[in-house]
């Protein structure tokens, strides 16, 4: 027979208001010096299965900002509106008719 979950309260032997010394957050500082938790909203995280994708794709955004910093960031012309669909697309070829 399984045995019944008690709610979750303190018993009345645990009284910490008459202990001596207890400081509220005392750790607190330490705890978040060492842990690094970023909330993401949900229609980001659907994009990445699981924490290495995420590691993996901050990663890539880092070495690419690095690769800009050290090559003195971008041309002028690469910041063109309309630039990158121009350079993507193959160069449209005239055609010629048979026998000419």
């Amino acid at each position: 027979m399984k045995k019944a979950i008690e709610p979750d309260v303190l018993r009345p032997e645990y009284d910490f208001g008459s202990m001596k010394g207890g400081i509220r957050g005392k750790y607190v500082r330490r705890i978040r010096e060492g842990t690094n938790i970023v909330l993401i909203e949900p229609d980001v995280a659907d994009a990445f299965p699981t924490e290495a994708a995420v590691n993996e794709a901050l990663r890539g955004i880092l070495n690419t900002t690095r690769a800009v910093r050290h090559t003195g960031g971008l041309t002028d012309k690469a910041l063109e509106r309309g630039r990158r669909d121009r350079t993507s697309r193959p160069a449209k070829r005239k055609s010629r008719a048979v026998g000419e």
